[in-house]
């Protein structure tokens, strides 16, 4: 490029930075008390495992363990704030149907020690 189109890109970004330094935007803040925040916390975590519980497969679950709704809510609300916190945290985190990797390499394994062992004749001798 040229020195002239360096110059007319640089005054139009100086200019589009010059228009854009009066255009101040504000922000409000204001106090929030510490019983405000603690309850806003403890609705978040007892939202988030609310939200896992509802699931159908999950109330199955429990349905077929013999604890009914009415018993979750009540040991849901006698939770501590950092049990409660813990309790979503542990939700959130957990596998939803564990390793298969896992699960196919330990058979794998056990296979090949039964054959070795000459329990089982999985590969046999052409």
């Amino acid at each position: 490029m040229t020195s002239r189109k360096w110059r007319a890109s640089a005054v139009a970004i100086l200019a589009f930075a010059v228009a854009n330094m009066g255009i101040v935007s504000t922000a409000q803040a204001g106090i929030i008390g510490t019983d405000a925040f603690v309850q806003t916390q403890r609705d978040v975590h007892l939202a988030s495992i609310q939200t896992q519980l509802s699931r159908a497969d999950v109330r199955a679950e429990f349905a077929k363990l013999g604890v009914s709704d009415a018993a979750i809510e009540q040991r849901l609300a006698a939770l501590s704030d950092s049990e409660l916190a813990s309790l979503s945290k542990q939700m959130q985190e957990a596998p939803a149907g564990g390793n298969v990797l896992v699960l196919v390499g330990a058979v794998f394994v056990v296979l090949m020690i039964l054959e070795w062992v000459g329990v089982i004749d999985i590969f046999k001798k052409v």
